[in-house]
């Protein structure tokens, strides 16, 4: 029976690949925190992985937080980028298949149009400068692994911009939320149905993927999706980026591009409101 280790298994991806992880059961899973699999130490995480002596990895602990990562470059770089190495050239010296996490901040925001695979990267925050040097060591270490960019994350596990908002519009009469930061939501549950469609696929084909739900929306219109759904009464403002100034720059457009993904490997992806509301049912406040 192959092994599966899933890194950051309490985070959001990881807690959904636990839960999907029961449609799967020719599969061993094998899901660490960070105490049995620490990418923020260096001196002992191959020792870790190679006790566990996986045949897969899903790579989906990272440092995730965008802003504090402007005053601890280090450990952002440290889990992001060199703890990435280390597993990627354990899965290239003993032939282990390896998906990795990536984000659409390894872009600088000023596209006019939905980013590819190809698109020029230029991180404009310390956060996605190590995601990106992360992808890089990931490539440069093992040619053979896949990387998965995505972006706004969500899911009913842990703290997320959902159920932020959603407590805010239950609150307050009012709040406000930018509206010229263009992409789209990623649910979680779906990035995680695309990873074991990869894994289980017939033939694996390396390289760089993006995946987000379907959609081209603001932050403002992902509050408004949000409130339609659950049926706040909140009033919700549209603001400017430059009116809530935050540690952390962020790109103001990082719509993905999903063709590839599709293409390669026939996957399906979702609307954002579709998959929002499937959310919104495990999390309701209302």
């Amino acid at each position: 029976m192959k092994k599966i280790l899933v890194t950051g298994a309490k985070g959001q991806l990881g807690s959904e690949l636990m839960v999907l992880s029961k449609n799967y059961p020719q599969f061993e899973w094998i899901f660490a925190d960070r105490t049995q699999v620490s990418l923020d130490n260096l001196s002992i995480l191959q020792i870790q992985v190679e006790a566990i002596s996986p045949n897969i990895i899903l790579n989906c602990g990272a440092y995730t937080a965008v802003d504090k990562a402007e005053t601890e470059h280090e450990l952002a770089d440290i889990v992001n980028h060199s703890a990435v190495g280390i597993i990627a050239q354990y899965a290239e010296d003993h032939s282990v298949k390896l998906i990795h996490i990536s984000t659409d901040y390894v872009f600088d925001g000023t596209s006019a149009f939905a980013l590819s695979e190809e698109a020029l990267t230029q991180p404009v925050n310390v956060y996605g400068a190590t995601k990106r040097a992360g992808e890089l060591a990931c490539l440069k270490a093992n040619p053979d692994a896949i990387i998965i960019r995505t972006s706004w994350v969500y899911s009913r596990f842990g703290n997320n911009f959902v159920k932020t908002m959603q407590r805010l519009l239950l609150e307050r009469d009012t709040i406000s939320v930018v509206n010229d930061q263009i992409g789209s939501p990623t649910y979680a549950a779906d990035l995680a149905q695309a990873m074991m469609t990869i894994v289980t696929a017939p033939e694996w084909i390396a390289g760089i993927y993006n995946y987000s739900n379907e959609g081209e929306i603001s932050w403002y219109d992902f509050v408004l999706a949000i409130q339609e759904i659950d049926g706040y009464s909140c009033e919700v403002k549209g603001i400017l980026s430059s009116a809530y100034p935050t540690p952390a720059k962020r790109p103001a457009y990082s719509l993905l591009d999903k063709t590839k993904i599709k293409r390669v490997y026939g996957i399906s992806v979702p609307d954002y409101k579709e998959s929002l509301k499937k959310s919104l049912k495990f999390n309701s406040l209302v």
